[in-house]
């Protein structure tokens, strides 16, 4: 069992110990051994394979750490089945829906009988939750849209969840003899923000052992299906995972069928028929004459004619007048229009990232102190760096006010005497109030180097005040970034209702860049949203939101976000040295 799963699983021990109304310290317990099993790089079944004394961990107290020995040797947890076996099963998936924690899912399930989402959705449809203390219409309305979004999500799963679940599966097939080659293909190799499911390409000398070493996979559950070249099964987690067996002559062209898009492959077909050619999951062949009419008319062909290519990605867009495509922008919006005229862009890579300007420190709600972040900066070879601590607004966090920020900058100093390989930029996460007007004097904006704004209260205003709110903050002339701009939690919550359009057009006429959010939960803005971003001229700054140092090395996925809106690094201002990013943030020269 890896981490993610044993993360899960305390989580729920946690969550049910809260509907049973447990010591709050017991739940404390399993809540602060997820942080730390989260924080933790590698997996804990190494640990326990090797004997390790799990206590040694911070918050792993011995029966914490026999929980998980258990779950590790038997992928199970008897306490759970136990606690589960005592609350209906559907509670645990009412916390799920955004504003339902363990304490509503206690009182919609003591008030109204409520033991599902669809029950839920009932009572909430009927207008009996308004009426519970402590809810109220807002609350109803929120609970009805949260179930909306949770029933056209839960079929996906996020990309840094299948990133932590397929690693094992992935070193477990390279493993096996006679598989010597695989690539994982689908929306995962496109690098889309939820996955499906899970197409891994094998070249095998054998396809049944490379079937057998999928379905013996210690992390299965269940066979869907095997035989032939292609073998189903459903991981623990509830990913499905489909093996195909490839012929090396067919490699290419089965890595680009299967990587996708639907629609940049029905381009490509089109493609090949206008060169009186046929491309398929097997290669690129002819056309024999007798069947060209049938060809033209997108009908069955009787017979293939010779190959053409297929052995390689290269090839088979070779034979196609192509040049090879990046997978994330393989979805029929110009990437042939694009090779044709040679103007195909070089994309953004992580590498080109020089800085990075949205984090957190101990200031606030970070994990880790200044100086550590500092030194995680300069251990990833950046030039610069911004310490963003939250304002005073969010006071759960412990946000800080004037004060609180001359005394941060004391420490800066201190710490940038002691770092010189690295630029330390004074900045802050400042809250977008409920007005529009933003958490923080202007005399202390003025002497920031980085000014992120962001909403964090108010999500559910509609969409003319959260418009008019968001837009008024963007006119505010010491707004440099505006952070994570549509809020949203992928699978978990959806985004503020705003016209983004109107949005976009005002960061541009002001100047403000947009954030790509790396963090594998938020990945905002999305892909659309950057693609409009770039078009108005908008600059766009990628960046973690690191609350510890690990979080650092999430800035792939805003790269990966960045590509799929086919960025550059010209459209990505933190890819320039400090001097030029501070130049063009602070309204200076034009980009």
């Amino acid at each position: 069992m890896e981490n993610i799963e044993i993360v899960r699983v305390l989580n729920e021990v946690a969550d049910l110990l809260e509907i049973q109304q447990a010591n709050p310290f017991r739940v404390r317990a399993y809540r602060n051994a997820v942080r730390t099993i989260n924080a933790h790089a590698s997996p804990l079944r190494k640990l326990v394979e090797q004997g390790a004394d799990l206590t040694a961990l911070p918050s792993i107290g011995k029966g914490m750490a026999d929980n998980i020995r258990e779950l590790v040797e038997s992928g199970r947890l008897a306490m759970l089945d136990e606690m589960a076996a005592e609350i209906p099963p559907g509670l645990v998936e009412l916390m799920r829906l955004p504003g339902v924690g363990p304490k509503k899912a206690r009182k919609l399930w003591d008030e109204l009988g409520v033991e599902s989402i669809d029950d839920l959705e009932e009572v909430a449809s009927e207008g009996r939750v308004a009426e519970l203390p402590g809810f109220g219409v807002k609350t109803q309305d929120r609970i009805l849209r949260g179930i909306r979004n949770y029933r056209t999500s839960t079929t996906r799963f996020r990309l840094g969840e299948v990133d932590k679940l397929l690693p094992p599966l992935i070193e477990h097939l390279r493993a096996t003899p006679g598989i010597t080659r695989l690539e994982v293909a689908g929306s995962y190799r496109r690098r889309k923000e939820t996955v499906g499911d899970i197409d891994v390409l094998v070249l095998a000398d054998d396809a049944r052992a490379a079937s057998d070493a999928l379905v013996g996979f210690s992390g299965v559950e269940s066979v869907i299906g095997a035989g032939g070249t292609k073998t189903s099964v459903r991981l623990r987690s509830g990913l499905q995972v489909d093996l195909r067996v490839v012929p090396p002559e067919s490699w290419g062209a089965a890595l680009i069928y299967f990587t996708g898009s639907k629609e940049h492959n029905i381009r490509l077909r089109r493609r090949a028929l206008e060169r009186k050619l046929r491309v398929s999951e097997y290669g690129v062949f002819t056309i024999p004459e007798e069947s060209l009419g049938d060809a033209l008319g997108e009908r069955g062909i009787a017979s293939e004619g010779e190959v053409v290519a297929g052995a390689t990605e290269e090839d088979v867009y070779g034979a196609l007048d192509l040049s090879w495509l990046p997978p994330e922008i393989r979805r029929d919006r110009g990437e042939f229009a694009a090779s044709d005229a040679g103007e195909l862009p070089r994309l953004v890579e992580t590498s080109d990232l020089r800085g990075d300007v949205h984090m957190h420190s101990t200031w606030s709600d970070g994990r880790a102190s200044l100086e550590e972040m500092v030194r995680a900066c300069a251990a990833r070879g950046y030039e610069y760096m911004a310490i963003t601590d939250h304002s005073k607004a969010l006071a759960m966090v412990e946000g800080l006010d004037a004060a609180k920020l001359r005394r941060q900058w004391d420490e800066i100093e201190e710490v940038r005497a002691a770092h010189p390989e690295i630029r330390i930029l004074r900045g802050l996460e400042v809250d977008i109030l409920r007005d529009g007007s933003l958490d923080l004097e202007d005399e202390m904006l003025e002497r920031l180097d980085v000014v992120i704004i962001s909403v964090h209260s108010f999500l559910g205003l509609d969409r003319a005040r959260q418009t008019a709110r968001v837009l008024k903050a963007l006119a505010h002339p010491r707004s440099m970034i505006f952070g994570h701009p549509t809020g949203r939690l992928i699978n978990r919550r959806g985004p503020i209702d705003v016209d983004i359009d109107d949005i976009l057009h005002a960061c541009a006429e002001f100047g403000v860049a947009v954030e790509v959010n790396s963090h594998p939960h938020r990945l905002d803005l999305k892909d659309s949203h950057l693609w409009r971003a770039r078009e108005l001229g908008v600059p766009v700054v990628v960046a973690t939101d690191a609350h510890r140092p690990d979080d650092l090395d999430l800035a792939h996925y805003g790269i990966e976000q960045a590509r799929r809106a086919w960025l550059t690094p010209e459209h990505v201002l933190n890819t320039r040295g400090v001097d030029d990013f501070l130049a063009v943030l602070q309204g200076k020269p034009a980009i």
